[in-house]
């Protein structure tokens, strides 16, 4: 059990298709190996998936959690995570997404106070829509993690994004530029992308991360950064992650 209460990291996109949830699993086995208690709470609510890519039966889900609390069935967060590894936990998104809408708010902030004690780090897969609830993850996070593509809309709409922080004086976040899944696109340099953004890239996933075969560690259930082979062929992405964990846990 986590001595203190965990670092909350939001993983969040201004459009689909960056590899946020690639790079939150990712991250959460980059925990694993440092020993970290990790929980992955995955509130892509419609369409989450990372219970999907980790091959775990839903036996329990978000929407569960939250629909006890409301009728005070709720006793152990225990009874709802699922568990991956020896040191990463999942609560997954609902199993049908007709239920996402009926995870009320207000038990948002509860799940969150009763799982921070329990984890150095709560991980949290989002959609890419500026909703209620993303809002309420972001004030809640100590860190956000804008996952963004070499695409000229996603530069678009994440400068918009990071405008509104800035309005805000929410400084909470960083950029993680992923080219391991745009090599075959780009179409900016980073300093094309540092003045677009009038804000500083944080963290580059290299290229030489993409894998054609990813489709088989999904099918397996596997994070990639967690198979031997695949940290001896990617020695540079390990220590970009490693440099992102360790950083995300000293804010």
């Amino acid at each position: 059990m986590a001595i203190n209460e965990a670092k909350i990291i939001t993983i969040a996109s201004v459009k689909g298709g960056t590899g946020k949830t690639t790079t939150a699993l990712n991250l959460a086995g980059t925990y694993s190996l440092m020993n970290k208690k990790t929980l992955i709470l995955d509130f892509d609510l419609y369409s989450g998936g990372i219970a999907l890519s980790l091959n775990i039966d839903l036996k329990t889900d978000l929407y569960k959690l939250s629909y006890d609390m409301s009728v005070n069935d709720y006793k152990n967060i225990e009874d709802y995570t699922l568990k991956y590894n020896e040191n990463i936990d999942i609560i997954p998104a609902p199993k049908d997404p007709r239920y996402a809408s009926k995870i009320e708010i207000k038990y948002i902030n509860l799940i969150l106070k009763k799982v921070k004690p329990k984890y150095d780090v709560v991980i949290i897969d989002t959609n890419h829509f500026l909703d209620a609830t993303n809002l309420l993850l972001f004030d809640k996070s100590n860190t956000i993690m804008y996952v963004m593509n070499n695409s000229p809309l996603d530069l678009k709409n994440l400068k918009s994004m990071l405008a509104i922080h800035k309005d805000m004086e929410k400084e909470n976040y960083i950029v993680v530029l992923n080219e391991s899944n745009t090599h075959l696109n780009e179409m900016f340099n980073n300093y094309d992308i540092k003045n677009i953004l009038k804000n500083d890239i944080d963290y580059i996933i290299p290229r030489t991360f993409y894998n054609k075969n990813i489709n088989k560690y999904v099918l397996k259930g596997k994070i990639m950064i967690l198979e031997k082979n695949i940290r001896m062929l990617n020695k540079n992405t390990v220590k970009v992650f490693n440099k992102i964990a360790s950083d995300l846990l000293e804010r």
